[in-house]
């Protein structure tokens, strides 16, 4: 295996956190600049802008022939979103519940689970089932809008005040635009040499390094508030970016080309996936008054871990 792949895969990845990161600042930045409140910028810019690596990166792979990629990217960030990102916040700053967000929005992101296991019981995601996951999404957002115009605390942070002028925002966003989708190119390059000259399958590569590492960007945001003890980094944000991830992105991909669902990531990856739901809603019981303890977080841990091993024994 030449040095490419490696080059390809870590600058791959770089470029994709970069880029999604002045891709979210240049979008805040225009949407104020048009007048867009502050409650649907966080709703709905900032929420779809961190989402943009996984998207790019699942558009990729499903554009070149790599489903596994495309649909374990998705199955694999919500689950390390849970038991890595979750596990290790709560390590440094045990998390309180939002009962008033739990409760609408854990069934949301349970209830996409549910359906994409039944929508891949034929083996294959389509069009029209990716245009049903778009519809609940913009129904998810617009009740999201509704529901947080009457309570600004349920209101995801908005990143630090940045101006630039219309002309430098516009290059902003055009450029991350471009840096998401040389990065995605490149990271599913090097992944796909990577597995195949270790004899690993793309589903592994993508469950496990492709997630985490496009999962990086609410680590980083989720620990540098723990550390800083600012409790409004809630359960409920990441659960919202579960939910982002199943129906925002497996919606545009299965439109834009239908998705071969494979066996491994169905009967097993995918049962996972459902496992860190139920185990999530057990942990912040009960709703009201509830925490994410240390030790809660230790147990997420070391499931994840044991997911991964499952993942790569031989």
């Amino acid at each position: 295996m030449e040095l490419k792949s490696f080059v390809e895969l870590i600058g791959g990845l770089v470029l994709l956190l970069g880029a999604g990161h002045f891709l979210v600042l240049g979008s805040v930045c225009l949407a104020r600049r048009l007048n867009v409140s502050t409650l649907v910028v966080g709703l709905t810019v900032v929420s779809l802008g961190t989402s943009a690596p996984e998207l790019l990166v699942s558009l990729n792979a499903v554009i070149t022939g790599h489903p596994d990629i495309a649909i374990g990217n998705v199955v694999g960030s919500n689950i390390s979103n849970i038991g890595l990102v979750l596990g290790i916040t709560s390590l440094i700053f045990p998390l309180a519940v939002r009962s008033s967000s739990i409760k609408f929005d854990w069934p949301v992101m349970m209830a996409s689970g549910l359906l994409l296991y039944w929508f891949g019981l034929d083996g294959q995601f389509n069009r029209q089932e990716g245009m049903i996951f778009l519809i609940v999404l913009a129904s998810y957002i617009f009740y999201s809008l509704a529901k947080s115009r009457k309570n600004e605390a349920l209101v995801p942070k908005i990143p630090i005040e940045f101006k630039m002028s219309y002309t430098i925002t516009i290059l902003v966003i055009l450029l991350s635009t471009l840096g998401l989708m040389f990065g995605a190119k490149f990271l599913v390059l090097g992944a796909t040499d990577i597995a195949r000259f270790f004899n690993v399958s793309e589903r592994a590569i993508s469950v496990s390094l492709i997630a985490v590492g496009t999962s990086l960007p609410e680590l980083v945001t989720s620990v540098a508030a723990a550390i800083k003890k600012e409790s409004d980094i809630s359960i409920g944000n990441i659960i919202g970016s579960n939910i982002y991830n199943t129906f925002g992105i497996l919606g545009v991909t299965g439109i834009v080309k239908p998705i071969d669902l494979g066996e491994k990531i169905m009967g097993e990856d995918l049962y996972w996936m459902m496992g860190f739901f139920v185990l999530l809603f057990l942990l912040i019981l009960p709703l009201k008054g509830g925490v994410i303890t240390r030790l809660k977080g230790v147990i997420l841990i070391l499931l994840y871990g044991l997911y991964i091993y499952t993942v790569f024994k031989p």
